[in-house]
């Protein structure tokens, strides 16, 4: 593990670099290397979760003093969610490099290794809040993590999907969206919903998921996808 090229991207080097490592190492990495010393990142991933949520929402709260708490919610939200900071972690920081996982768990993709990348963005914070205090670990969040907000904004990607084309179906074509539940599959443990989007009797997009919230959603993304595809 080459710890130092790690410290020079982040830019924080640990007085402890067993805090560092323990960050960086996966419950599956236990299993296959009984005989590593430290534990895996779920306790310092705690932490940093809640590091990542104090620094973000101190940090809106100041910047958008016009904002009320329902868009400050979703900010944060867009801020501190998996996808984004996986994508922080991958593209920025290429922590995946650095990563102590299991052999298995390394072949992961996709949503899988998207949820490893980010909760040991959160342990890494965490550890550098063990490490360096409470001023390091928010200067690593504000310059990883805050630094997005205007991509976010601007992006309007902290608006879930539901709400965007509820906002654009009373704007452009004066009706609400009404989803209809298509087709269900799948054993009782493992059901799968099919879910339609409908302006009015206008189908306008399909989606499926394990949950009718998470049809829902992707129904509303598959909608607001055919929406811009048409402009």
């Amino acid at each position: 593990m080459d710890i130092i090229s790690l410290e020079n991207k982040i830019g924080v080097f640990f007085k402890n670099e067993n805090i560092l490592k323990e960050a960086l190492t996966h419950r599956s990495y236990l299993n296959e290397n009984p005989s590593w010393k430290l534990p895996h990142n779920e306790r310092l991933e705690f932490l940093g979760d809640a590091v990542l949520e104090l620094v973000s929402t101190e940090y809106l709260w100041r910047v958008r003093p016009k904002f009320e708490e329902g868009l400050l919610t979703l900010l944060r939200a867009a801020l501190v969610n998996t996808k984004m900071l996986s994508k922080i972690a991958e593209e920025e920081i290429g922590l995946q490099k650095y990563l102590l996982v299991s052999k298995g768990e390394s072949q992961m993709s996709g949503r899988a290794m998207e949820t490893i990348l980010a909760d040991a963005f959160e342990a890494l914070t965490g550890a550098i809040y063990v490490d360096q205090g409470f001023e390091a670990a928010k200067e690593f969040v504000s310059r990883f993590v805050l630094s997005r907000l205007e991509e976010i904004e601007k992006g309007q990607l902290y608006k879930d999907p539901k709400s965007l084309l509820q906002e654009i179906s009373q704007a452009d074509f004066k009706v609400t969206p009404e989803y209809r539940i298509l087709s269900e599959s799948g054993p009782d443990h493992a059901r799968i919903f099919t879910v339609g989007v409908y302006f009015g009797n206008e189908l306008k997009g399909e989606g499926s998921g394990a949950s009718k919230q998470e049809a829902e959603t992707d129904a509303a993304k598959k909608a607001l996808e055919k929406l811009e595809a048409g402009k």
